[in-house]
């Protein structure tokens, strides 16, 4: 919780990305060490960041080839000597609250590849492993691994440094600021592996981050879409999961347990997205189509057919395999589970996603419905095998075991 913070603070300071992060983890390590000896101090965060800090003025005081530090160096002294504690540093200079957002600018970098931005910063800022991220790319572990490393070098080499655009910059760097802060809620809201499939921690942070995005750009109706977006999705949270810990999906779900006040909050900044005007992107559309859910008190109620035209119009401006079946399963409520397959099963030939679990899942949903139990609990079975995520596993196995003979009404349906 606490990691992305002090290596944001440190980067401030030593001015490179990647030895702030050693550092930060140095810190940690020596936490580890201190505290099950010592105790853990009042302020955990600020003893974490102190001793960060520490570390890095000890280095840069070592390191000559970092003797152009030295000023900024004294700037910490003299505040030290001024009477600041050095456990109250980081709480006591306002503009560090923003740090982290800093962060995310700089490993948003251009002079990185887009892929490497959302890498490198869900590895900062998300805290995510490697093979969490590479399970978001759909990609392989070792060859995001590489990109995250080469990443660090490229930002090392050009000394990019720790600060929050200004002017045009702000929009070049802004879409992939907008995909990093969005793949981060989506590890929180459907976590890729681990024993929980929700990750609270990192949906709070991802729409922190937006709620300080809207105030940076405010006139932007993308900006102002995502948080909207991730706040509808977020105010599911207490309904998603049953009192055992597994999932419950959204057709299935006390819609009384929703968080209505972030509805409506949520359905305010659509409503002020749309009036900034032009051509909806993607997260005004996918906050539109969350909306459709939102707006209706009962699952019946849902207008499917209005969802199906949205992700039509998503697919037009970012064509995208993953909203292909989205849409498919927004037709199989309107138009039924045969039309819908249709588009699944030209999913599968294509062979774009492989490895991605929802498409079994997805298809054996739809063989269920459409009475073919054998080929719905293989399609279950299959998309077990190929998800992380221990919750999700268990509820797509009792998907399979009631793909039987007889009724499938207990089987997973997509959420």
């Amino acid at each position: 919780m606490e990691a992305a913070k002090v290596t944001a603070v440190v980067a401030r300071l030593v001015g490179d990305v990647s030895l702030a992060e050693d550092l930060a983890q140095d810190a940690f390590v020596q936490a580890l060490e201190q505290w099950p000896r010592d105790g853990m101090p009042d302020k955990p965060g600020a003893w974490l960041t102190a001793t960060a800090r520490r570390r890095a003025i000890d280095r840069i005081r070592r390191d000559a080839s970092l003797g152009d530090k030295l000023q900024q160096v004294g700037r910490a002294e003299e505040l030290r000597v001024a009477g600041l504690a050095d456990a109250d540093f980081d709480l006591a200079l306002e503009d560090v609250k923003d740090d982290v957002l800093a962060l995310i600018f700089a490993a948003c970098h251009p002079a990185l590849t887009a892929e490497s931005r959302i890498a490198l910063t869900l590895r900062m800022i998300g805290g995510l492993t490697t093979r969490e991220i590479a399970r978001a790319f759909l990609a392989q572990e070792k060859a995001v691994g590489q990109r995250i490393s080469r990443a660090k070098r490229t930002l090392s080499a050009d000394g990019v440094t720790l600060e929050i655009p200004s002017g045009a910059d702000v929009a070049a760097r802004l879409a992939s600021v907008l995909e990093v802060v969005y793949l981060i809620f989506n590890e929180g809201y459907a976590a890729t592996s681990g024993r929980d499939w929700v990750r609270g921690d990192l949906m709070e942070e991802a729409i922190r981050l937006g709620r300080v995005l809207t105030a940076l750009a405010p006139a932007e109706p993308e900006v102002v879409g995502l948080l909207a977006l991730m706040e509808i999705q977020a105010s599911r949270t207490r309904a998603r999961v049953a009192a055992d810990g597994s999932p419950v999906l959204l057709l299935d779900q006390d819609r009384t347990r929703w968080d209505w006040t972030l509805i409506r909050h949520a359905l305010a900044a659509l409503e002020r997205a749309s009036r900034l005007g032009g051509i909806r992107g993607p997260y005004v559309l996918q906050a539109e189509i969350a909306a459709c859910h939102a707006r209706a008190s009962r699952a019946e109620d849902t207008d499917w057919a209005r969802i199906v035209a949205l992700y039509e119009e998503l697919g037009r401006i970012r064509p995208s395999p993953v909203i292909d079946l989205n849409r498919a399963v927004a037709l199989s409520y309107a138009a039924g589970p045969a039309a819908a397959l249709v588009v699944v099963d030209a999913l599968v030939g294509s062979g774009a996603l492989g490895d991605y679990h929802l498409l079994p899942s997805v298809r054996g949903d739809l063989l269920g419905r459409l009475g073919r139990h054998a080929e719905a609990r293989a399609e279950f079975i299959r998309a077990a095998e190929l998800t992380d995520n221990e919750a999700e596993r268990a509820l797509l196995l009792r998907g399979a075991a009631a793909s039987g003979p007889g009724d499938v009404s207990s089987a997973p349906h997509p959420g």
